[in-house]
């Protein structure tokens, strides 16, 4: 696969993915090219075709990669902050400057304009971005912190285009008051809250701020809400408590784990959180531990590795069991 000497292939897919962002960001779709970014990464044009099908491919896996991230890092280190306090401390920090990273979905975006082969991958990224913040709302519903009435998927909706309204209508076109804005998202937040709840009318309290703080320098607080995706929807429904029994449960359904093989790249998160459900092989990937039936316990830890996946190759599955309980 062309790798580095003493270099794995995850380590490898990490260095091209980390030069497709910053290429892609910089120069846009059309005016990066393929030869330069393997040259960064210290590869040759086979070895990055090894990695991945085509141009269109590497682009959305470097958005995936590197893109924003801030809302699931949140909602990873604590998620049983509340879902609308996440959302607005996120959501303060969208009129802001970002990195040149933060401009990698517009330049996705513009590319998806017009070419299909990057639309048809496109669609998916927004499609799991959109059914993990339509998870959220849920949660926020099922919590009384949101109107039951609302949509689910509207409001995902709606999240998506905040975000990426302020990835195109960047402080230098026109800027807005910081405090002005803070205010404005207090009243949308209330507005949507059930009647009678006044939690949501308190603003998220100014060290809640300190979470914007610069991290890697894949991190942007701009267009934040399109988080990556660190589960399906359904595993971040509050959990039920497990019956004595070497697995966890939920509605009467055995919880397990699963990691997709092909889009892993090695970063460790999984096995760092949650090492008795996942390991590492000899290559630097992870793998789910014996036949990944999450023990009674252990649900929190599975979805937190989720949460922190930035590929979202682990899924929280549930089966049914056959014992007749």
């Amino acid at each position: 696969m062309g790798r580095i000497a003493g270099v794995t292939a995850a380590e490898t897919r990490e260095r091209l993915l980390g030069a497709a962002a910053e290429a892609f960001a910089l120069r846009g779709y059309d005016g990066a090219r393929v030869a330069d970014i393997a040259a960064a990464a210290g590869v040759s044009n086979g070895a990055l075709y090894a990695h991945f099908g085509s141009k269109a491919e590497l682009l959305v896996a470097a958005l995936r990669a590197h893109g924003p991230q801030l809302l699931a890092k949140l909602f990873a280190a604590d998620p049983d902050r509340p879902i609308t306090e996440l959302l607005t401390v996120v959501g303060r920090g969208l009129p802001r400057r970002r990195d040149a990273h933060g401009y990698l979905i517009v330049e996705a975006l513009v590319a998806a304009r017009r070419d299909e082969a990057v639309a048809r991958p496109m669609r998916d990224y927004f499609g799991e971005r959109a059914e993990w913040l339509a998870g959220l709302v849920r949660v926020a519903q099922d919590g009384g912190e949101l109107d039951g009435a609302l949509s689910p998927d509207a409001l995902s909706h709606f999240c998506l285009l905040l975000a990426m309204g302020s990835a195109l209508v960047t402080p230098d076109l026109h800027a807005v008051d910081e405090e002005e804005w803070a205010a404005l998202l207090t009243r949308v937040v209330t507005a949507l809250a059930p009647a009678g709840n006044t939690t949501a009318q308190t603003p998220a309290p100014a060290h809640s701020m300190a979470a914007q703080t610069p991290a890697p320098a894949n991190d942007t607080t701009a267009n934040d809400t399109m988080a990556q995706t660190p589960a399906p929807a359904e595993s971040t429904a509050e959990q039920t408590s497990a019956p004595a029994d070497t697995a966890a449960t939920e509605g009467g359904f055995t919880v397990k784990v699963k990691i997709n093989p092909e889009g892993c790249q090695g970063h460790g998160r999984c096995y760092d959180l949650a090492p008795g459900l996942f390991g590492e092989d000899d290559e630097g990937y992870g793998h789910v531990v014996g036949d990944g039936v999450v023990p009674p316990g252990e649900e929190q830890a599975a979805r937190r590795a989720a949460a922190n996946c930035p590929e979202r190759t682990i899924e929280i599955l549930q089966e049914a069991r056959h014992d007749g309980r």
